[in-house]
This record gives structure tokens, C-alpha cells and sequence, in this order.
């Protein structure tokens, strides 16, 4: 019988899961079998893709592309693997949408921002402490490599404008607006619609407060426009942002452009 053992092609006489990983690993390994983590000792039948993985040691990068590709089907992760995303603002919103893309698997990130880590950033963004002080894009890229090594991470510490907009952005396929400040949104969402009628385009919208998070949803404005949130709500005196709506948010915008990856585009 052949299988696809941790991404390689392999042979084996044994016809349950724990056979294989007490022959070949140790009863200590995560298992995996065709994208779903089990400890169940179950049929391995001609053609399954088996994932073990040793506790606590960071595998090398083909078992650890494996073990992602079964966890997401491989299909998914070889789409998701090519794919290329710009995160324009890396605040509460794209610190966090850059790293659930990151942890999706997303081959080529873009992160755009020209800011630094404050200590009034961390109620609601993907940062420490150890990162006060440093650029967002440094401080994030660090975390993603945490996360995969081997994702292609793209660092512009720039502030995006009308001028210099179109290049930041030509070598992505999907665009994700993260900006807190409505005059660059506005900025951003009218050149991105102009100059790259073919790319999509994934802003946010509303996600201040505590209000219910079942107001924050995902709405296809026009062709090749997503914006996500409830459009309402907006930080203020009494109403901020806090981290519960802004992930909330934050995953609805990921989760679109994990959609609109797969070519699956209605939200």
C-alpha cells in the first residue's frame, strides 16, 4: 500500500494509523490523517496523506507543509500557498487579518504601514510589549515568521498615498484595506478600483464598541468591493476599540479574502 507520509511518497504493509507512527515515530506524535488531527488508531486505506509530527520540535520545511496541507486539504493549501496579499494599515484591524492570513498559509504578504508600535496600540493589535518602539511592519513580520518561517513576507514601512499607491500594490492579487483614517480609505479604495479593475478589494467599515458582533457583516458592495463591519459604529468618547469587535472584524476580512482565494466570492 502507498501512502503520502509527512509529503513524501511512501510504502507500508500496515493498515491502522497507530501502526504506522509506533513503527516509524513515537506514540508522543501528533497525527494527522487527510486533514484531520485524530487519536483514534484508524484505517489507513491506499493513497491517504498521513501527517505525524513530533511534539514541541519544529519540523522541517516539507513536514511542516505537509502538516498544513493536511490540515487545510491539500488543495486548499496549494491555492492558498500562491496566493498574494497586500495588508494596507497594520493596526487593529491588519495586524490581525496578517496574522490569521499568515496562519492560513497565504504564501506572499504584503504589510503596509508607516507607523510604529505605541502602548496604546496593545488593547486592541497583534503586539507586545517587546515591541514598543519598533515599526509595525518589523514587529509583525517578526511574529509571522513565529508562525511560518517560510511564508514570503514583503515589508513596505511607507505611508501610502495618491502618488505612490498603484506600485505599492501591482504585485498583489487581493487588496485589504485596514486603515483607520476615512480620508485614506476613501483614497485607497478609489485608486485600488481605478487603476486595478481586476484585483479584489477587502476594507473595513464599523467595529468600534461593545455592541453585538452579530452586527458585523460581510456585504459585496460591487464588483471586486467586500467591505466588512457593521458601517455604523466609530470610535469615540465612551465607544472605543476594543479587541473582541475589531478580531470580530478582522476575521470577517480575512476569512473574505480566504473566500475570494478559492474563487468562492458571494460572502
Amino acid at each position: 500500500m502507498k501512502i503520502i507520509l509527512n509529503g513524501k511518497p511512501f510504502e507500508t504493509q500496515y493498515l491502522r494509523l497507530f501502526e504506522i507512527r509506533d513503527k516509524y515515530f513515537d506514540s508522543a506524535c501528533i497525527t494527522i490523517l487527510n486533514g484531520f488531527q485524530t487519536s483514534d488508531n484508524l484505517t489507513v486505506k491506499d493513497g491517504d496523506i498521513v501527517s505525524i509530527i513530533k511534539k514541541g520540535v519544529m519540523p522541517p520545511k516539507e513536514e511542516l507543509e505537509s502538516l498544513m496541507a493536511a490540515r487545510h486539504t491539500p488543495k486548499v493549501h496549494d491555492t492558498v500557498k500562491k496566493a498574494r496579499v497586500a495588508v494596507c494599515g497594520l493596526g487593529g484591524l491588519g495586524s490581525n487579518i496578517a496574522v490569521m492570513l499568515a496562519r492560513t498559509g497565504v504564501g506572499y504578504l504584503k504589510l503596509i504601514d508607516f507607523d510604529i508600535v505605541e502602548p496604546s496600540n496593545l488593547n486592541r493589535q497583534s503586539y507586545y510589549v517587546e515591541h514598543l518602539g519598533m515599526f509595525k511592519t518589523d514587529a509583525l513580520k517578526e511574529q509571522i515568521k513565529r508562525i511560518n518561517p517560510f511564508i514570503e513576507v514583503c515589508c513596505e514601512t511607507d505611508k501610502i498615498t495618491d502618488e505612490n499607491c498603484t506600485q505599492l500594490l501591482s504585485d498583489c492579487d487581493i487588496i485589504c484595506e485596514a486603515f483607520d483614517n476615512p480620508e485614506t480609505k476613501a483614497m485607497l479604495t478609489e485608486r485600488a478600483l481605478s487603476d486595478f479593475p481586476d484585483k479584489k478589494l477587502v476594507c473595513g467599515s464599523g467595529m468600534a464598541g461593545f455592541e453585538s458582533s452579530n452586527k458585523i457583516v460581510t456585504k459585496k458592495i460591487m464588483k471586486n468591493l467586500y467591505i466588512c463591519g457593521d458601517g455604523e459604529s466609530e470610535a469615540r468618547p465612551g465607544n472605543g476599540l476594543m479587541a473582541p469587535r475589531v478580531s470580530v472584524c478582522a476575521g470577517h476580512q480575512a476569512n473574505m479574502i480566504l473566500r475570494l482565494i478559492m474563487e468562492n466570492e458571494e460572502p
